[in-house]
């Protein structure tokens, strides 16, 4: 991992030129630009057949002046401290431009999830919650799904906790399963948020929306909801999708369910039926209206950001494009909307599951929706206005809106000035 691509660093040269622009003090600049605490642990895990296994983890607290830290848990073979401490970054700047009362957190474990089989997944999710449940609860650090976790998991792992806490506190997880405190819409509401982003995008561009050519990278739970939500509620015409092996392109558009029944039939998006088969690269460069990265990290980079063609780049992945990139995008008249704005629909809706396990009372799936497109559009808003009165581009403009906050946060408190 080079200076280039590792994420930290990433975000650490991304928070730098907003400090610039706020003119914060070396003191405050210094305070933010590295975690507040750090947990790095080992979780041994007795496997299927008698053996054990140790895995690596970790649980990094960025920042929780505005309230307890946020972010998920990733379980994934190639996590790294340096990829989690970026995410709890930018989870910090996330609640902040949204402007919910959380700081940013971020955990992971080096692993294979595919590899193990279900009681194996359980032994290690209830394991790593023993490793953090002194480190974490629901006024310091509250955990979530991510990176090929699931609602299954966080129902362990909050099992687990009132085990070890000997009392009910179903509010120390989100992204829980609905029957078991869950929240009404968490499932698609990154993709959703997402979606409302990129209507309000359109409509201080100028632009008509219906049968728009849309190109997905990633095709996960955010890229499928996408792909869906786009075409019913938007009229997006979505021409490309691809995951982990692969892409299909068609100009005339894709099926949703059949892609959906295609990928689930066989593991792949790739080799669909009346579709070309296309690289994850390529998919990139289409001449589309809309891409939206839903992958990983750094995909549009300086060595391909001038061949991207979209007007208007909706990033559901965290981290997908580098600062280097984001200037060619700018100078060449895409549209970003940037993660943490973008992405923030899948925080914003746990923390509506926080607030309805603290009064265990539930709303509706039609309010959850209605506060999700109040926060998401308000916030789109703020950055847009600040990028426009500032003449900088979409990125630099949150970290100035989700920075100048937690700052001033921080400076109330005393913690630094």
């Amino acid at each position: 991992m080079t200076s280039a691509t590792n994420p930290f660093e990433i975000a650490q040269r991304q928070l730098d030129e907003a400090v610039g622009l706020l003119g914060l003090s070396p003191a405050m600049h210094a305070f933010l630009r590295v975690p507040m605490r750090e947990l790095r642990f080992t979780v041994p895990v007795q496997m299927d057949d008698g053996s054990f296994e140790v895995f690596q983890a970790f649980r990094v607290q960025y920042n929780d002046a505005r309230g307890p830290a946020k972010g998920g848990i990733r379980f994934h073979p190639q996590e790294t401290v340096d990829t989690v401490r970026a995410l709890a970054a930018w989870m910090t700047w996330k609640t902040s431009v949204v402007d919910i009362p959380l700081g940013g957190s971020k955990g992971g474990v080096i692993c294979d999830p595919h590899s193990l089989s279900h009681g194996e997944l359980e032994r290690l999710s209830r394991g790593y919650m023993r490793k953090v449940a002194y480190f974490i609860g629901p006024d310091k650090d509250v955990p979530a799904p991510d990176v090929y976790t699931t609602p299954q998991i966080m129902a362990w792992m909050m099992d687990e906790y009132e085990v070890i806490m000997g009392r009910h506190l179903p509010g120390v997880i989100t992204g829980k399963p609905a029957p078991l405190f869950g929240s009404l819409g968490r499932g698609d509401a990154t993709a959703r948020g997402g979606i409302y982003t990129i209507r309000e995008a359109a409509r201080v561009l100028g632009l008509d929306l219906q049968d728009a050519p849309t190109a997905i990278q990633g095709y996960g739970n955010a890229g499928q909801f996408a792909h869906k939500l786009g075409h019913e509620w938007l009229g997006l015409r979505v021409v490309a999708i691809s995951d982990s092996k692969g892409g299909i392109y068609n100009p005339n558009g894709l099926d949703y369910e059949k892609a959906i029944a295609w990928k689930q039939k066989t593991g792949k998006v790739a080799d669909f039926p009346g579709a070309k088969n296309i690289t994850n690269a390529e998919l990139l460069e289409l001449p589309v209206t809309i891409l939206v990265p839903a992958a990983l990290e750094g995909m549009i980079t300086a060595e391909n950001a001038g061949r991207v063609q979209a007007k208007i780049v909706a990033e559901l992945a965290n981290g997908p494009t580098t600062p280097e990139a984001d200037q060619i995008l700018f100078q060449n008249g895409s549209y970003v909307i940037p993660d943490f704005l973008c992405n923030a629909g899948g925080v914003t809706v746990s923390y509506f599951e926080q607030v309805q396990n603290a009064y265990n009372f539930y709303w509706t799936l039609d309010e959850v929706y209605e506060r999700l497109d109040a926060k998401m559009t308000t916030a789109f808003h703020a950055v847009h206005e600040m990028a426009q009165s500032r003449k900088v581009h979409n990125r630099l403009a949150a970290y100035l809106v989700a920075v100048q906050r937690v700052a001033e946060a921080v400076a109330t408190r005393g913690w630094v000035r």
